[in-house]
């Protein structure tokens, strides 16, 4: 082999990173995560799709956390690598200009290749929103999950205590999950009304599949009374799906927040640490 052939065989095309942050209503989706077949929405083709069109080539995304079918995001984060350098606000305005309504970035930075949307973060938080009310809404419908029964916030407080922690969360994730260990970290779960809206929000190191909805329908179960708030230790540990209850509904789960290395200095969350302002967890 000539060394030109060597030259050419060892030239690179240069790589840029980005971070961003997604923000979309998952109603209309089968989930983030991509999926082969025609008719199958997901958030991640809808991204990849409009990042390729501003950089004028394929693009691939990672994320901070993937969502479930009909989950919501305020504040995804994902990086991608482009082969060209666009301004900031390029690549915001552009890739909006095809996303559909219910999709838009908030904001893009470039950051250093040692930047890792998945592997990188430190927690991730999400939160949970239940509307109890004898009249179901109807602007709302695929934005909270909605109950009936009247909920005691007092016993749902009581119960979460026993999930904060290292803990195994086999009893509170899908049994088809794919995670190699169920043990995870619960930094803080809080439980708190608005009116008629109830917000569980909850930190973690990870969470496992359906682990968020699982909790709250623990949580739901014991604030309507039908179990005690033991029960909810109970469960845990019990280390078994069978004795956890029903998985919430998707409707209402937001992917809110995640946090990574102060070095790469990336926007905040929007919404702060609560979800919705002046109200603390001990209203």
């Amino acid at each position: 082999m000539n060394q030109q052939a060597v030259d050419q065989g060892a030239t690179e095309v240069a790589l840029f990173r980005y971070a961003a942050a997604v923000e979309y209503a998952g109603a209309a989706y089968n989930g983030w995560q991509a999926q082969s077949g025609d008719n199958v929405r997901c958030v991640q083709s809808e991204v990849e799709q409009a990042l390729s069109r501003v950089a004028n080539h394929p693009v691939d995304v990672v994320c901070a956390g993937r969502t479930d079918a009909g989950v919501s995001a305020s504040y995804q984060i994902i990086h991608f690598d482009a082969r060209v350098q666009r301004p900031e606000r390029a690549w915001v305005m552009g890739s909006n200009t095809y996303l559909p309504d219910d999709i838009a970035l908030l904001w893009v930075r470039p950051v250093p290749d040692t930047f890792h949307a998945r592997f990188g973060a430190l927690e991730r938080r999400y939160r949970y929103l239940i509307y109890s009310s004898p009249v179901k809404p109807a602007l709302l419908s695929r934005g909270v999950t909605w109950t009936y029964r009247a909920l005691d916030v007092g016993r749902m407080r009581a119960a979460a205590q026993h999930l904060i922690g290292e803990h195994d969360f086999t009893s509170y994730r899908a049994v088809a999950c794919q995670a190699h260990s169920p043990v995870r970290d619960v930094r803080d779960l809080q439980v708190y009304r608005a009116g008629e809206l109830i917000v569980i929000d909850v930190r973690a190191n990870a969470f496992l599949h359906h682990m968020v909805r699982n909790i709250a329908g623990v949580l739901m179960k014991i604030g309507c009374g039908d179990a005690e708030p033991d029960w909810a230790k109970q469960v845990l540990e019990a280390r078994d799906r069978r004795q956890g209850g029903v998985t919430a509904p998707p409707w209402g789960l937001y992917f809110v927040d995640v946090q990574y290395p102060q070095g790469f200095e990336l926007p905040p969350s929007p919404l702060g640490p609560y979800f919705l302002s002046g109200v603390q967890p001990d209203a």
